[in-house]
């Protein structure tokens, strides 16, 4: 998982409209996927597609802004949210204008384990929209004005959050998971770092992060190599060569066993619990997803969600899902629940959690779990920008280039032994970090947190 905010710079109901009808329908295990490297020695992966004139670009320099400096908390976010503020000839409004007039969408996430981009142009707009990308990236203004801004949104944002118990929940969670370490920060930093950030610490965020070292680059739709190639180094070709961004450290998580409360004066407790997971290059990483799939990653199909809200009613939703992050992974359950119910459904949770961890599936779960994640996979690949952020991840992740063409082999050789085996190393009930916001009863915390987030 990326910990992140996506910010997008197209403000257009149209455009937005006509990117979302515009598909290309490859099947994933037709895919053909090419290697491209640029004049200048820049690689990405490439999907060619001509039946509609859309290219999508996507790239992320890894690593970058995963560790901002101590008391400048949430510097890589601002920044992803004022590259588009401004750059080169264009001061804000002319930029953005230029977005809008050519239904341009270029946007920027920051995240912990990276700093990303993505772009979407008309193929008779793609000059000018490479060119409005490389001067982002190079040359952003960070003007006084655009900055103070941005701030005051995501400071707004940040106290709309504290208000939501879903928010304070995730919040408690990473920060006693990954205390000290960057995953148990706030990506947007807090309402007394945000201020003291200038625009010069945006320049030298840019300056030092940005670098072909760590670029990786994924694009899908009407190009072809050799075009893509001359795009690539028209984009990021002026970026230093090297950078010298922090490492990120592996963490192993913190607080296991714990139960935290999180009192708050509402009618439903919010429940969040976790415990270490797999990272995406381990071997279990597909068992994994099976044994998710069937434990509450599969809808109202999922075990959690049939014995916790279609038997007992005790709650709208609850569900669990894997995060695979760079250096830490948790597997993960959450839901909500009135007050006065909320022992019990965290029982059922904990029952489930041991249920699966001491008889993994049944024959038929495990055959109608491969067929879905098997045939609703193509589904996520309807559009140029879904194939681009995809073929980015598949390629951050280093699976390979031949991936989606595997992926269903992978998904199908998943064992019942394969399933016993992942369970009972990831789920324990009693090593459940616990984070609870509300008013719970039946519960009783290891540590209460007044007025926490």
């Amino acid at each position: 998982m990326r910990m992140s905010v996506r910010h997008f710079s197209m403000r257009t109901g149209v455009a937005a409209f006509f990117f979302a009808i515009i598909a290309i329908a490859l099947p994933a295990h037709a895919m053909d996927i090419k290697r491209v490297v640029s004049p200048g020695g820049i690689e990405a992966w490439l999907v060619e597609d001509h039946k509609v004139p859309v290219l999508a670009l996507e790239w992320a320099f890894e690593g970058a802004g995963g560790t901002d400096p101590k008391g400048k908390e949430g510097l890589a976010n601002l920044a992803s949210t004022m590259l588009d503020e401004g750059a080169g000839p264009y001061d804000s409004q002319a930029f953005q204008a230029r977005l809008q007039d050519k239904a341009i969408a270029l946007g920027f996430d920051a995240g912990r384990d990276g700093f990303s981009g993505s772009l979407r142009t008309l193929t008779e707009h793609r000059g000018e929209a490479l060119d409005l990308a490389r001067l982002a990236l190079t040359e952003p203004h960070f003007a006084p004005e655009a900055l103070d801004r941005m701030r005051a949104s995501i400071m707004a944002s940040l106290r709309r959050d504290l208000a939501d118990p879903n928010y304070v929940a995730r919040r408690q969670f990473y920060a006693t998971a990954f205390p000290g370490h960057p995953y148990g920060g706030e990506v947007r930093g807090t309402l007394e770092t945000l201020p003291t950030i200038t625009p010069d610490d945006l320049r030298a965020f840019v300056k030092g992060q940005f670098g072909r070292d760590r670029l990786v680059v994924a694009a899908a739709g009407d190009i072809s190599p050799e075009e893509l190639g001359k795009a690539l180094d028209r984009v990021f070709g002026t970026l230093p060569a090297k950078t010298a961004a922090p490492a990120i450290a592996d963490v192993t998580m913190s607080g296991l066993g714990q139960t935290i409360l999180l009192p708050r004066p509402t009618a439903q407790t919010v429940m969040l619990m976790g415990q270490p997971g797999v990272k995406r290059d381990d071997p279990d990483w597909y068992a994994a997803t099976v044994m998710n799939y069937v434990l509450g990653g599969g809808g109202f199909g999922s075990r959690l969600m049939e014995e916790v809200r279609e038997k007992r009613g005790l709650s709208y939703g609850v569900y669990s899902y894997l995060i695979p992050m760079d250096h830490a992974a948790a597997v993960m359950a959450g839901g909500s629940t009135v007050n006065a119910k909320a022992g019990q459904a965290l029982d059922i949770i904990r029952q489930e959690w041991a249920r699966m961890a001491k008889d993994g599936l049944t024959d038929q779960e495990l055959a109608d779990a491969k067929t879905y994640l098997t045939g609703s996979f193509p589904l996520q690949l309807g559009s140029t920008q879904a194939i681009a952020r995809i073929l980015l991840q598949v390629k951050r992740d280093n699976l390979g280039i031949d991936y989606l063409n595997q992926r269903d082999r992978y998904i199908n050789g998943v064992t019942q032994a394969d399933i016993k085996r992942v369970a009972q190393r990831l789920l324990d009930p009693a090593k459940l970090l616990t984070v609870l916001v509300g008013k719970p009863e039946g519960v009783t915390p290891t540590r209460t947190v007044e007025g926490g987030s």
